[in-house]
């Protein structure tokens, strides 16, 4: 065997010492050329003894060094959360904010391929690119890559976006979900994670691809046909439909008189006197529709002969609350703390994601707070029992934990109700590191949990009927109290009937006398009272989502931002808490119910709301959801574009001139919201603000104030004078003057005002009597 120089090729047999080789052939450091000294290269028998050539010496092929991995990385959607999660888990994790979204459809085009199955065409918006950029150079380096964003739908595309747009392996990539923010939840999640669940994808993909069809279909019709930068929503629509039909039925109710009467009896041994009111004549509910029908019923019941028919008493139980889901906690802050929707669950989120509790510590006070589930998790209800049975007592501790049934149609049962994390910490030992609004919301949701796992409050109740008789007709009187037997969990959070009379019907128990049925009872006299039937009550925000609810419309995560978009599009206005049409809003609607019927259908929206669940659970696709509602919708929309007359909102015409050029000024609409400009346009282009008197005087230099909005559209009160004058302030100005110094006062929340001057606070029930508060 003959071995060859790769340098100057020579030849020469083999010999001692023999040069030493590597397993793949190449030569080692002994057997160098003795012409030249480079290394030697072995030739083969079959190459040595045919004398051909000895190959060239192969190229070594350069590895690729794998990048070096620091440990793993932990990727959340805020700041806040980040930094009480990254406390938990310690030195091992990078724990990072995504803020959010980090792709989305491009917003200039559809980006739906509809001719393909209706793709979704994405991008990483320009002001994420940065924040991508920086995750993506994280992941790379890490072994492990945790995606803990929120425990939904909207969180888990949040995750698969992050693992596309960082072009992060599937391999390294774990899906991680706690319901709340606290060692023991996060500990647990990180020891359980799972894959990417594509149903939840899906189903959010599925909805936005929907909502941007109708949107962008919509809208540009809308300004052909209406009026520029109007926009059209899929579920925003079945919304406004709702407050718009429950307007026009309050224009067109007519109100029915009817009267009630009242009688006085006194049983000669027995008293004092007591009254009842008239339920029955002959066995039917009394028809008494004018004063000459009550009069000619009072006369007959003045010759009538009465006794006691019926002493019935008894022990009413009323049961607590169910813990809050979504709905309820946002119709319960706007009850009871004046929040809008949008507060609520602005401040909801901070409670959640964790609060600075002293001495470097943070921690989630509330779990997840989009939740359409009462359910509760056996350690909660543990911890709650344990709690009330050492500050209640014993006996405020039901035999076996409650359980309340979700009333939603397909709540997401994998979620808890919102409660406190830990009822040991409870509202005035966290008070003094929350805002007013972060406790005023938190001993809310901790008050109505504890309660929620109490025993139900008792009454002893009591019912005396008394019947009367004259001349072959019957009459049937009736009065109930009752009287608190044990108090439960009103103990801890009272809710709705005490604010329908319960402490009155609780005295008159005190006052009834002692009768027995047979008991002869005289009559003292009778009162009629007129009334007359109401129309049903527009909408606040809190009636609105619960009627939102109760129809299967939209999901806890869709509540708030439907009402802030019907808002924020000039389609509603806010008036004294209640939600009122505007007159473009009213157009809209008009339009969507006469050419697109299915989009403000409310059974179709719900149906629609039901489709995207089954697709959630796997049942069904989501590209066979969306063509199935986009076919009948583009044919609508072919129709509405060839017949559909404009239908041209005017500008309304103020009785002032141009001070440029003479002409009619009038009330135009912008971008961002309503201006005066010259009905001359564009030959004259003098503009100024609208104004939106509240009938309140500045306190600085005695001006109109006026209500503006933010360029985000948040509103606040300022004066007509401005720049002259700076007043502003967020919170809306009242119309009586402070009780105490004569300054201005401002709501502050539902139930009280403050007075900037001197701080007081004043009830509001002290200013019903004074006037108008505003």
């Amino acid at each position: 065997m003959e071995v060859y120089c790769v340098k100057c090729k020579a030849k020469r047999p083999m010999e001692d010492p023999e040069p030493t080789f590597t397993a793949s052939g190449a030569p080692g450091t002994r057997g160098r050329c003795a012409v030249c000294g480079a290394r030697m290269f072995r030739m083969g028998r079959t190459e040595a003894h045919a004398g051909m050539e000895p190959p060239a010496r192969p190229k070594k092929a350069r590895r690729k060094r794998a990048p070096k991995r620091y440990g793993r990385l932990v990727i959340v959607e805020s700041p806040a959360k980040a930094r009480t999660v990254g406390r938990y888990l310690g030195p091992g994790y990078r724990v990072r904010a995504s803020i959010g979204h980090v792709r989305d459809l491009l917003r200039s085009k559809l980006s739906v391929d509809v001719e393909h199955d209706f793709q979704p065409r994405y991008r990483v918006p320009n002001e994420k690119r940065e924040v991508v950029k920086a995750l993506k150079a994280e992941a790379a380096k890490a072994e492990e890559v945790y995606l803990a964003t929120d425990p939904d739908r909207e969180g888990e595309a949040i995750a698969w976006h992050l693992i596309e747009a960082a072009e992060i392996e599937p391999e390294r990539a774990r899906r991680v979900v706690f319901h709340e923010i606290t060692p023991e939840a996060i500990r647990e999640a990180f020891q359980r994670p799972r894959g990417i669940d594509m149903n939840l994808v899906d189903a959010q993909q599925a909805r936005r691809v929907l909502d941007r069809l109708v949107g962008y279909k919509l809208s540009p019709l809308l300004w052909a046909k209406v009026r520029g930068r109007l926009s059209a929503g899929r579920v925003q629509s079945a919304a406004l439909r709702m407050v718009v039909d429950r307007e026009r039925e309050i224009r067109s109710f007519v109100p029915e008189e009817y009267w009630t009467i009242e009688g006085e009896f006194l049983h000669p041994d027995k008293p004092p006197a007591f009254r009842a009111g008239l339920v029955a004549v002959d066995g039917e509910k009394p028809n008494l529709g004018d004063e000459q029908v009550a009069k000619a019923m009072v006369g007959r019941l003045e010759r009538a002969t009465y006794q006691v028919s019926l002493v019935r008493r008894g022990r009413r139980v009323r049961r607590p609350a169910a813990p809050f889901t979504t709905s309820t906690l946002q119709q319960e802050a706007s009850r009871r703390l004046g929040f809008s929707t949008r507060r609520t669950m602005a401040v909801a989120q901070q409670l959640y994601e964790g609060v600075e509790l002293g001495a470097g510590e943070a921690i989630g006070l509330i779990t997840y707070m989009r939740t359409d589930s009462t359910q509760v998790s056996r350690q909660a209800q543990a911890e709650a029992r344990a709690y009330i049975g050492r500050v209640f007592g014993s006996e405020f501790v039901p035999e076996k934990p409650p359980v309340y049934k979700t009333k939603a149609r397909a709540a997401q049962e994998a979620h808890e109700a919102i409660r406190p994390t830990s009822v040991e910490r409870t509202p005035e030992t966290v008070k003094p590191y929350l805002s007013k609004e972060q406790f005023r919301l938190y001993e809310l949701v901790w008050k109505r949990f504890v309660a929620s796992q109490m025993r139900p409050a008792e009454y002893d109740t009591l019912t005396i009927e008394v019947a009367g008789a004259h001349e072959g007709q019957t009459y049937l009187f009736r009065v109930t109290a009752s009287r608190l037997a044990f108090p439960g969990f009103l103990r801890v959070y009272s809710y709705g009937q005490e604010e329908n009379g319960e402490e009155g019907a609780v005295a008159l128990m005190e006052r009834l006398p002692d009768l027995k049925e047979g008991d002869p009872v005289q009559a003292q006299g009778f009162e009629m009272e007129q009334h007359f039937t109401q129309p049903p009550p527009r909408y606040s925000e809190a009636s609105l989502v619960r009627a939102l609810e109760e129809k299967g419309i939209g999901r806890p995560s869709t509540y708030a931002p439907i009402i802030s978009t019907l808002q924020q599009r000039g389609y509603v206005r806010r008036e004294n808490r209640r939600l009122v049409p505007t007159e473009i809003g009213e157009v809209v609607n008009d339009l969507l119910v006469e050419h697109f019927p299915d989009i403000v259908d409310l059974g179709f929206t719900a149906r629609m709301e039901e489709e995207l669940d089954e697709i959630a659970e796997g049942q069904r696709g989501w590209v066979e959801v969306v063509r199935e509602f986009y076919g009948p919708f583009e044919r609508q929309l072919r129709a509405a574009e060839a017949n559909m007359p404009e239908m041209k909102a005017e500008p309304e015409t103020l009785d002032r001139l141009c001070p440029e050029c003479g002409k009619p000024l009038v009330i135009r609409h912008g971008r961002y919201g309503k201006f005066i400009g010259c009905s001359n346009f564009p030959a004259c282009r003098y503009t100024e603000p609208w104004l939106e008197k509240i009938g309140v005087r500045c306190p600085l230099d005695g001006g109109e104030l006026v209500q503006r909005r933010t360029r985000r559209g948040r509103v606040f009160y300022g004066c007509a004078n401005y720049p002259e004058c700076g007043f502003t302030s967020w919170k809306r100005p009242l119309g009586r003057p402070c009780p105490h110094c004569g300054g201005l006062l401002v709501a502050d929340g539902k139930d009280q005002a403050r007075c900037l001057r001197c701080g007081a606070q004043v009830p509001m029930e002290q200013l019903v009597g004074e006037g108008s508060p505003g």
